[in-house]
């Protein structure tokens, strides 16, 4: 069973070229908006095992040179797969750690004994792996006070600097640009200090070390002694950080982004996928730097950037345009600007269709969606009760309107997603109906109580309910899906609560996707035997439950190839409240009138629990209804401003092949 197909998708196909430049003169074209030395590799496999062979090199020439190597180690996620390789390699006898200090990056204050710790995951993903001596291994003492913290911090760096200073440090670009818990605001003068974690930090510590609590301060070696290292190397792996690697490393210095200080550095490498490095210039913007592969996508491209930079729509472009802007090369490959317009005015053109379940006798050779089969059977998956209507509520409605047989699967209960006032007004009601209607007897009073005390003594919305108050709010999320559904008429039997093992902890924490969990989505799509799937796309999921959703969708399509109507089924990815896919890649666009923008608005409103008292809205302060009305808003002015028709708002789609490559 193959569980993590959404990591294998690649929207682009990007030249080697652009990536793994050869010769010192494409070398310094490509990289000329780069003030960092990167490194880019297609996989973080690759890139991995690049900054492992990197490590012994500095490990190798610091134990000739004085006998010992020092190294800072952070315990990120990105840096496990380093260590993993550093880990083969000393089992194949290629390196030794015997005389090598290591100095922890950072660690959390207080620490917890039952909380997380990242010399505990130091240990656990590298340091007992290999023979660092323990007496070698440096880090936090857990008994410092905040009396004896100023002090504390000066000894520790005062230890390093009796070992020599620091030959390396290991660390992971964070998605704030930050460095240890240096964060933004953080000066490069900082030195080793207790930090305070921002909403941010503390939600990636969530989801790190899948704890219910993530600790609100730590201690960590400040910007000034990173900088102090002979040697620092980065990492970076995900399209989640492309936005603040661009930052780092073609931007300015600055204490909002402190990363980007490395730049003041004279040794140091940043290592990355093509997924982080996908906003550097070489490889969004490849032709202002070097001359181009051009494929559709990147002409598309280019052609939205070159309108965004005239302000002009495609269709008036022209020839001094294209040169003006770099683009000539462009415009002489095709024979005049005109040319390029028409092919990406008919491309996107073509991408517009209010018909996302295909156009019944039509012609459909230009359109996203085939006609035929009429009606067709449709399954849309949503991770959450609400991420249906959320993504896809006005496509979600003309499919229903257009006459298919449209089911809705929710993939999970959601029931951590309901606060406990939420639940509390609807034992309000049934307490004082109760007597109304006789089932005001002992088990429902005892039952009303034990609630009433579970809610009153929590400390924190992390605790872990019971399994009934668990199975109460499953209740609640499941009725509003189900009020919802009834609203943009979807028959009651075609809606599916899957309820996926995986989700069912009780905590934040989640389990990993396993054969049960696929096995239940199997089971639905052969009962139902969709021609279309629509499928959450969120490939940088800030949560991580819609990337093992549609992981689960995947693994059961691809377990599933070999039947008739798979073959005859098309996926379509849609993406949630937080992104849009970018126009380079939509290749199904739906328009949404005011009225339906109105009526997709009040579907989402159905889901109470999930308004003001939402507890994962995250940092933004959008309810998930305005969220949604603002990007298909977005969508839409963006395919206005390139000279398409004028809409109100569109929702967007990519096609999902199941080798896992988009087309």
């Amino acid at each position: 069973m193959r569980t993590n197909l959404s990591s294998q998708i690649k929207l682009d196909r990007i030249s080697r070229k652009y990536y793994d430049p050869q010769g010192d003169i494409e070398t310094a074209a490509l990289t000329r908006e780069e003030k960092i030395y990167t490194r880019i590799f297609e996989t973080s496999a690759d890139g991995s095992e690049y900054l492992a062979h990197r490590i012994v090199e500095v490990i190798t020439r610091s134990v000739a040179a004085r006998g010992r190597c020092v190294m800072a180690l952070g315990a990120g996620l990105s840096t496990h797969s380093v260590y993993a390789h550093l880990i083969e390699m000393h089992r194949r006898g290629e390196v030794s750690f015997d005389r090598v200090t290591v100095f922890n990056l950072s660690e959390f204050f207080p620490l917890n004994p039952d909380g997380p710790s990242t010399l505990a995951r130091l240990k656990d993903v590298f340091l007992d792996h290999v023979n660092v001596r323990p007496e070698n291994i440096h880090t936090i003492n857990p008994a410092v006070t905040m009396e004896s913290m100023y002090d504390y911090c000066k000894e520790y760096e005062r230890k390093i600097s009796d070992c020599g200073g620091l030959d390396l440090t290991i660390c992971e670009v964070g998605p704030e640009g930050s460095l240890a818990f240096n964060e933004p605001g953080s000066l490069s003068t900082a030195r080793c200090r207790l930090v305070l974690l921002n909403g941010e930090t503390r939600q990636q510590i969530q989801n790190a070390y899948k704890c219910d609590k993530s600790p609100t301060t730590a201690i960590t070696l400040g910007l000034s002694n990173i900088l102090a290292s002979s040697n620092v190397m980065c990492m970076a792996w995900g399209e989640n950080v492309a936005p603040v690697i661009k930052e780092v490393v073609e931007g300015p210095v600055s204490d909002k982004v402190p990363a980007s200080f490395l730049q003041l550095h004279n040794n140091t490498c940043v290592v990355l996928d093509l997924d982080a490095a996908y906003a550097l210039t070489r490889i969004s913007h490849p032709w202002k730097v070097t001359s181009c592969e051009w494929t559709d996508k990147l002409i598309r491209r280019a052609i939205v950037w070159l309108c965004f930079k005239t302000g002009k729509p495609i269709l008036k472009l022209t020839d001094k345009d294209y040169k003006d802007f770099g683009l000539g090369e462009l415009a002489a490959l095709y024979g005049s600007a005109y040319n390029v317009n028409i092919k990406v005015f008919n491309e996107l053109q073509h991408t517009i269709t209010g018909w996302p379940g295909g156009k019944p006798n039509a012609d459909d050779s230009s359109r996203p969606e085939r006609a035929l089969p009429y009606p067709k059977r449709v399954i849309v998956f949503s991770p959450h009760p609400d991420d249906d209507v959320i993504s896809m509520g006005g496509t979600l409605k003309r499919l229903v309107d257009q006459g298919h047989d449209v089911h809705v699967a929710y993939e999970t209960s959601g029931n951590i997603a309901v606060g406990d006032e939420d639940m509390m007004r609807y034992f309000m009601m049934m307490d004082k109906i109760a007597p109304m209607f006789g089932f005001a007897n002992e088990e429902y009073l005892k039952l009303s109580m034990d609630v009433r005390n579970l809610v009153k003594n929590k400390h924190s919305m992390n605790e872990t309910d019971t399994p009934e108050v668990r199975e109460i709010k499953t209740m609640i999320r499941q009725a509003e899906a189900a009020i919802a559904c009834d609203y943009v008429g979807v028959k009651p039997e075609n809606v599916h609560f899957l309820r996926l093992p995986f989700y069912e902890t009780g905590t934040i924490k989640k389990g990993d996707l396993t054969e049960k969990d696929v096995e239940i989505v199997k089971k639905l799509l052969q009962e139902v035997k969709p021609h279309q799937i629509f499928v959450a796309g969120d490939l940088a999921d800030p949560h991580g439950t819609h990337r093992i959703c549609t992981d689960a969708v995947f693994a059961a399509v691809d377990e599933l190839l070999d039947e008739d109507w798979v073959k005859d089924c098309r996926i379509w990815m849609y993406r949630g409240a937080w992104a849009e896919w970018e126009i380079d890649h939509i290749e199904m666009a739906v328009p949404i009138s005011p009225e339906e923008l109105r009526f997709k608005r009040n579907s989402i409103l159905k889901h109470q629990s999930q308004m003001e008292n939402a507890p994962f809205l995250g940092d933004d302060d959008r309810l998930f209804w305005q969220r949604a009305e603002e990007r298909n808003r977005a969508t839409a002015k963006l395919y206005e401003k390139l000279g398409m028709a004028s809409y109100e708002a569109m929702e967007a789609f990519v096609e999902y092949k199941p080798d896992g490559i988009p087309v």
